[in-house]
């Protein structure tokens, strides 16, 4: 489904739910009033030059403790959709250095690409629905907000994309990895991690009860450290070794890199 402008896609497919809506069904807008990241931050887009997209996924035996599953997923479904882009107009090698940055946006060498919001609606032990907003940069090449590192596939290869192209790609690629285990899908994610080797500065977050909550103030770029990738554990958790030779394990929004 298509609409001009609205103030959020998931926002959107959120309120036109039924029991009745097929699986992955999408809905695509060329701008969004409220367009939301991640932790409540705001999604910039200039109207009409970006891909910006909410899909609904739905699986019968998924259960709570299978949230990570669908994050990984749509992870690997969205970088493939990016790399098929720009194998497409020639750039295959470059392709190669779009990265995944745990736990789902999407990179290009220290710059981002792809935005993923996954949102989880439960009944009892098992997922209902999943609501996953994506904002790919395309066509923009002008940012106007305080985003730290924005990019677009145009900035890039200096080249035009069809975003309808690329939601395509992404909707055969997910429909494809889909099929596959959960093992499978964690070996494509950790193939394609962002800083997965080498030694690289973090910095601790200190988060509320809900882990996607970062306390005001909270960060200390001075309580900065060093530490090498170690492993992501089957919830999701990153696993850094310190240069100590201690390892410890992060939830979302508990650590940043530091770019």
């Amino acid at each position: 489904m298509f609409i001009q402008e609205t103030h959020s896609t998931s926002s959107l497919l959120r309120e036109q739910y039924t029991d009745n809506q097929p699986h992955l069904y999408t809905i695509r807008t060329d701008f969004q009033t409220a367009g939301r990241g991640q932790a409540g931050n705001s999604w910039e887009s200039e109207r009409g030059k970006n891909l910006l997209f909410s899909t609904l996924l739905r699986y019968s035996d998924v259960g709570a403790t299978e949230q990570w599953r669908l994050s990984m997923l749509v992870a690997v479904a969205v970088r493939e959709a990016i790399v098929e882009a720009m194998r497409r107009e020639g750039d295959e090698i470059r392709g190669e250095e779009i990265k995944i940055k745990w736990p789902n946006d999407i990179y290009y060498r220290d710059k981002k690409v792809v935005g993923i919001l996954i949102e989880n609606t439960l009944s009892g032990r098992n997922i209902a629905y999943t609501i996953a907003g994506i904002g790919v940069n395309v066509n923009q090449t002008d940012w106007k907000s305080n985003a730290p590192n924005p990019l677009s596939l145009k900035q890039i290869t200096n080249k035009d994309y069809n975003t309808e192209k690329i939601l395509t790609y992404f909707i055969d690629a997910i429909q494809k990895w889909e099929q596959e285990t959960t093992e499978a899908i964690r070996e494509e994610y950790i193939k394609h991690l962002y800083r997965r080797t080498g030694w690289h500065t973090y910095v601790e977050r200190e988060v509320s009860l809900t882990p996607t909550n970062i306390v005001q103030g909270s960060e200390n770029i001075e309580a900065s450290f060093q530490a090498e990738w170690v492993d992501i554990t089957r919830q999701g958790e990153w696993v850094v070794r310190l240069t100590n030779g201690e390892e410890k394990k992060y939830h979302f929004k508990q650590v940043r890199f530091v770019l």
